[in-house]
């Protein structure tokens, strides 16, 4: 498993952050207007050039005036700072160079972070003497560009590339990096603090008192663990009444280090839609899932309960079905033993190798006892198909046509590999290639 490198672009309202993000990810999945500060969410995507896989934060401007949510997008923008390894600090040309710009740039001297200057809506081809002005603020030789037309854009993407730190594969480290995520005060310091036996992590009632992302270096059985609590965020002023807006991108770069995550959520209460985006993160960053179900202590009648919450919880995370649950009393350290458990047949099941001829087995019996249904003109036919390379279980099956997969099929192909090779808690990949 490789760590992704992470982009943050930066600047103040209206320089076209949004259109660059849409452009890096290939698709508009940011709100784009012409009306300053209309970003006002951090928005996050993944990208890929030069065969490097990496994140990018598209952050509302920072600001200097007193105008709607300019502080609530200061911050935002300052985490995610925080959080890059690499910053695009976007200017707009058809402006120049602004007041507003050279405090954003003081700002980013003291990230100590690369820090790459672009300036877009900058419609020439190649570099003038146009470029000089911008040369002031002191963070190198800009790259003009055009996020609209795509000018100069392949050029600032092999920038960000070669500044990205070289990431090591986290292979070569023996220890398991296991993120814990989850909102605001479902318990994961108390359950840091329980796991670990000491108090690492500052408890508290209010929501967000977690400061720092703290890693606790742990042994169990013999077995080495790296426990990672997601950060909270700063309380300075009342912009973090609504702290649960800042939460995600901390999750998202917590799983972004991890091998396994552990998604955490208050089982005394209901379940919110954002426990489920927040597991939402962990899923589309393809991440093996244990989902734990805390303050099990606080639940009356347990024994009653306990299977009309674990209907409750599949029922919300639908896309989660794989997962692994348990429910836990970390303020009592109730069955916290059995995350371990569950963390090292997770293992097992990643590391898990099936041959060949077993599963062509199990492929023939699944297509007997459910034949493919007629999709895009045609019916599926699976002649055979293995197990490759890769950190998560990935099978490749070759077919007469690719197109003729139906999502349900192919769900019922997932069903079918789980319930004979057991694989829990883990996401499994099914590719389908054409035979030549």
């Amino acid at each position: 498993m490789r760590k992704k490198g992470i982009v943050a672009i930066v600047g103040r309202p209206n320089v076209g952050k949004s259109s660059l993000f849409n452009r890096i990810i290939r698709e508009k999945k940011s709100i784009v207007e012409d009306i300053p500060g209309v970003t006002r969410d951090r928005i996050y995507g993944n990208a890929e050039w030069l065969t490097r896989q990496f994140i990018v934060i598209d952050t509302g401007g920072i600001t200097l005036e007193d105008q709607p949510f300019a502080k609530e997008i200061k911050v935002q923008a300052e985490i995610a700072m925080t959080e890059a390894d690499v910053i695009v600090f976007l200017l707009n040309h058809q402006d120049g160079l602004t007041d507003e710009d050279k405090v954003i740039a003081r700002i980013l001297y003291k990230t100590k972070k690369p820090v790459i200057v672009a300036v877009n809506k900058y419609d020439k081809k190649g570099l003038s003497t146009d470029a000089y002005e911008y040369m002031s603020i002191g963070l190198g030789e800009p790259i003009m560009i055009s996020s609209t037309h795509g000018i100069g854009v392949g050029d600032l993407l092999d920038k960000m590339i070669s500044e990205m730190p070289k990431i090591e594969d986290a292979a070569k480290d023996d220890r398991t990096r296991m993120a814990i995520i989850g909102k605001p005060n479902v318990g994961k310091s108390s359950l840091v603090n329980s796991l670990v036996g000491e108090d690492r992590m500052i408890v508290s009632e209010i929501a967000g008192t977690t400061l720092d992302a703290v890693d606790s270096n742990l042994q169990v059985n013999g077995k080495k663990y790296t426990l990672i609590d997601t950060a909270g965020i700063r309380r300075k002023s009342k912009v973090f009444e609504t702290i649960e807006k800042y939460s995600y991108l901390r999750s998202l770069t917590t799983i972004n280090s991890a091998d396994i995550v552990l998604l955490m959520i208050d089982s005394s209460v209901k379940i919110t839609d954002q426990d489920t985006n927040i597991g939402g993160l962990a899923y589309e960053e393809r991440k093996p899932i244990i989902i734990i179900a805390n303050k099990w202590d606080l639940v009356k009648d347990k024994e009653k309960q306990i299977l009309k919450k674990e209907d409750e919880i599949r029922a919300y995370f639908k896309y989660l079905q794989y997962a692994k649950i348990i429910f836990v009393s970390a303020h009592d350290k109730t069955r916290i033993g059995k995350i371990f458990e569950a963390v090292e047949e997770v293992k097992e099941a990643l590391n898990r190798k099936i041959k060949t001829s077993v599963f062509n087995e199990v492929l023939n019996r699944a297509q007997l006892i459910n034949p493919a249904p007629n999709h895009n003109g045609g019916r599926l036919k699976i002649y055979y198909g293995s197990q490759v390379e890769a950190y998560l279980p990935t099978f490749v099956m070759f077919v007469n046509n690719p197109s003729y997969v139906h999502f349900s099929y192919k769900r019922f192909l997932e069903n079918q590999i789980r319930l004979q090779f057991g694989f829990d808690g883990v996401p499994i990949t099914l590719l389908f290639r054409e035979r030549k």
